[in-house]
């Protein structure tokens, strides 16, 4: 089996334990839940996948991709549903 190399690492263990790899990203032209936000983010907080990559990647703006990262930390990934976007971005 051939792979290719790709700079960095290829997975990481995020803090619950859990390994997230380069394959479980989601695929770039996929409907986006809540959970595939999260791995997103996670990807990126955790150095598996560069900022600029991930808005590249999935077509993101800035600003969606730090709104993304900003709910998520505040509030966990509940913050990251459409049907419960009213909620936590209430002031």
């Amino acid at each position: 089996m051939f792979l290719k190399k790709t700079p960095g690492p290829r997975t990481t263990i995020l803090p619950d334990g859990s390994i997230l790899s380069l394959a479980d990203l989601p695929d770039p032209q996929t409907r986006w839940v809540a959970s595939r936000k999260a791995a997103v983010v996670d990807a990126v907080q955790y150095g598996l996948l560069a900022r600029e990559e991930a808005i590249r990647r999935y077509g993101l703006t800035e600003e969606e991709f730090d709104a993304w990262a900003s709910a998520f930390r505040r509030h966990g990934r509940n913050a990251l549903k459409i049907t419960q976007l009213q909620r936590f971005r209430q002031p």
